[in-house]
């Protein structure tokens, strides 16, 4: 397509309406939105006009006719994002989803199964790792223990991380002048870790310490919510898409939309884009293990366990589906999240939360990891080449499906 036709009024006038119906959604449920930095006029409308579900419903339909006869990148990506919109406007006026049918309606992307055996395998191999006597999830846990960063030393902890994040990122993507971000620390949420975009390159990240924050989370709440993960992609969004062409679409992040999928898989890709697994190992057991006051010497087996816990991921997004459709009692989906998942009972507990009140949202982080890695290492295959397939995968309109070709 011509540079033109990215340009043309219908698009923007499309964009202008999408932003205003996602508002409008963010009357209906208050995490809606997860970030806006639009006109303060078009937040104002939203709140008078009270628009109703239905009403929404029927504007979502004329701005996709709008985008029928358009094949761009900009006008494919607006049209996935607003069938998200009517989606989750049914959700909210009570139809029930399955969790493939949401997740494919709200994220683009469905997750595989694997029943219990597949993950009863990857327990086996932990089992071996970790002898001793107790169950798996008891002696994983026993470890884990030694390991909880305490909480008068986590400021100092999670800045370090966050500093090698950035330090790291600078190397291959360059950010605007007085990008930044506040650290705070909070109790009673569902997630251990959120980043809330501000606009203007700022950026306020959350860290709960409602349960122990392990060591290893440093790195990867660091490089996930900061450098190079929200912060950043919100960053280029702002200053490319926004600021750059004018693609007011950008200026608004409704949280159920493929748009997380992106977010969250990019985020948690540039965990293991930022570090090798040996790069990591050393930083963690020469910087972060002395300013936690820890053991370095633990750190190389700890390594080799996260290493194998990953590849549990999957089950997360079993156990939810399950859990979510009621194949699963409360009672069971925790006993699968200590002695499959083997977190730990009140990160458990925690985990159940998560999936009452997101559903599918669990997808996007090991899905979308591993959607995005695959897209990225197809585009080259040295580091630098890494760096600026991911770059440019966060600061131009994507769809997760498109992902896949």
């Amino acid at each position: 397509m011509s540079n033109n036709d990215s340009h043309s009024p219908s698009l923007a006038g499309v964009a202008e309406r999408y932003v205003k119906l996602v508002l409008a959604m963010g009357q209906h449920d208050a995490s809606y939105v997860d970030a806006y930095y639009g006109p303060p006029a078009w937040q104002q409308e939203a709140v008078e006009q009270q628009l109703s579900l239905s009403d929404i419903k029927a504007a979502t339909d004329k701005a996709l006719a709008l985008l029928a006869d358009d094949a761009s990148l900009r006008a494919l990506n607006l049209r996935k994002q607003l069938q998200a919109v009517l989606a989750k406007a049914e959700m909210l006026q009570g139809t029930r989803l399955d969790f493939d049918t949401e997740s494919a309606r709200l994220y683009d992307a469905v997750a595989p199964h694997h029943g219990r055996a597949y993950y009863e395998a990857l327990v086996a191999a932990i089992d071996s790792l970790l002898p001793g006597d107790g169950t798996v999830s008891e002696r994983v846990n026993a470890l884990r223990a030694q390991l909880a960063i305490p909480a008068d030393k986590l400021r100092a902890v999670m800045d370090a991380a966050i500093r090698a994040g950035r330090e790291r990122t600078l190397q291959y993507i360059a950010l605007p002048e007085g990008e930044d971000f506040v650290l705070e620390f909070v109790t009673d949420k569902p997630w251990s870790g959120y980043n809330w975009y501000k606009g203007n390159y700022q950026s306020v990240i959350q860290i709960n310490t409602d349960l122990p924050v392990y060591i290893d989370r440093a790195v990867d709440l660091g490089c996930h919510e900061a450098y190079p993960g929200h912060h950043v992609y919100n960053v280029l969004l702002e200053r490319d898409l926004v600021r750059g062409k004018g693609w007011m679409e950008y200026c608004i992040y409704p949280l159920y939309s493929p748009q997380s999928l992106i977010a969250e898989g990019t985020a948690n890709y540039g965990i293991e884009l930022s570090f090798t697994e040996a790069e990591r190992l050393a930083f963690e057991q020469q910087v972060l293990y002395p300013l936690a006051g820890l053991d370095p010497a633990l750190a190389p087996r700890y390594a080799q366990l996260n290493a194998l816990l990953a590849k549990l991921g999957y089950a997360d997004n079993d156990i939810a589906r399950q859990y979510l459709e009621g194949s699963l009692s409360r009672e069971e989906a925790l006993e699968w999240l200590v002695n499959v998942r083997l977190y730990p009972a009140e990160k458990s507990a925690q985990r159940l939360q998560f999936y009452d009140a997101m559903g599918a949202y669990v997808i996007n982080y090991n899905l979308g990891q591993d959607m995005a890695k695959a897209y990225v290492e197809r585009q080259g295959a040295t580091r630098a080449a890494h760096w600026a397939a991911f770059r440019e995968l966060m600061s131009s309109p994507r769809v997760p499906s498109a992902l896949l070709e």
